[in-house]
């Protein structure tokens, strides 16, 4: 999960524009060619940017985070979105498909070990990848978590949200007929792979829009129309990806393999006032997580270009610039 217009620039940041200095298309199999770009220092601290949705798309603002003289970034778009293609594709689309992914990305570019860095749907990708792979992981920083629970796609899909918005939930509810809404996510599920891409299309920038409106602290409820092609791959994906519970083995499991990940220092930040992403997920995480520190923004929501979590975000990839030798990478 995360918000739809974090595709623009997030602003505020510390360092000037950051260009790529390797762009390339990479065949990760099943039909499947997903966009990889690095910028930043070659011989930098090498970090890998996952980002939200699933479905959202890297975007030139993510570069941004970290000074670009001392780390190697490396940003892709996830299967079905962004530059990757094809386009909107849930098919071979899962949680193990990324992980695989991210892994093969790697060891295209040589990487032994590297920091990871998600936030939203992005953070749950950086917990899922480091429990499988906790000898590739430096480092986590982590942002708006989300541990793709039940309990957390019940408060946003399932009126809790609604609560603090109810006349944005009111119209998010209104396109689906009242015997259908008690499951909002199958509901939405069966007009965004109908087969007609008018229909699939109306229905994918409510869904966008439902979420882009509760993103920011600072929103006033006004929602933007998002692209129709960029809507449509956020809300099919999101969509596949919660339907399935995130392809994971059972409810919880994200906790349940905190002791695989126990050793790698990580940093959670976290929007006190996060309508997409409540706080209770990352203090649940840290608390399984001795050596995690929580670091609560208290006037801020979910949104990575919020100035509380860019200020924070930016605090804490200067503190591991700073202590690269402890990083082993």
């Amino acid at each position: 999960m995360d918000k739809v217009a974090d595709q623009n620039s997030a602003g505020g940041f510390l360092y000037p524009p950051i260009s790529p200095f390797d762009q390339r298309m990479l065949d990760v199999g099943e039909g499947h060619r997903i966009y990889v770009e690095q910028c930043g220092n070659p011989d930098g601290i090498p970090v890998v940017v996952l980002h939200g949705g699933p479905g959202g798309g890297c975007s030139p603002g993510m570069r941004r985070y970290f000074d670009p003289k001392a780390y190697r970034i490396i940003l892709f778009d996830q299967r079905g979105c962004g530059r990757s293609r094809p386009h909107a594709s849930v098919t071979d689309n899962t949680t193990w498909h990324l992980v695989r992914d991210i892994e093969q990305i790697r060891e295209t570019l040589g990487i032994d070990r590297w920091v990871v860095f998600g936030g939203s749907w992005g953070a749950t990708l950086s917990l899922i990848y480091a429990q499988t792979h906790p000898e590739r992981a430096a480092a986590l920083l982590l942002r708006g978590v989300f541990l793709m629970t039940q309990k957390e796609l019940d408060w946003f899909y399932g009126g809790g949200a609604g609560v603090f918005w109810p006349e944005l939930w009111a119209q998010f509810a209104s396109l689906i007929p009242i015997e259908e809404q008690g499951d909002m996510i199958a509901a939405y599920h069966d007009r965004l792979f109908c087969g007609d891409t008018e229909i699939e299309s109306r229905y994918a920038r409510a869904w966008a829009g439902w979420e882009n409106s509760l993103a920011s602290i600072h929103n006033q409820g006004a929602r933007g129309e998002p692209p129709s092609e960029y809507a449509r791959a956020f809300a099919r994906l999101e969509n596949h990806y919660f339907v399935n519970r995130g392809f994971l083995e059972e409810d919880g499991q994200i906790l349940r393999d905190v002791p695989k990940i126990a050793h790698i220092p990580s940093v959670i930040v976290q929007g006190r006032f996060d309508m997409i992403c409540p706080p209770q997920a990352a203090y649940r995480l840290a608390e399984h997580w001795p050596l995690a520190q929580l670091r609560m923004v208290h006037l801020a929501g979910h949104a990575l270009s919020e100035s509380g979590i860019t200020a924070e975000l930016v605090k804490e990839t200067n503190r591991l610039r700073r202590q690269r030798d402890t990083l082993n990478v």
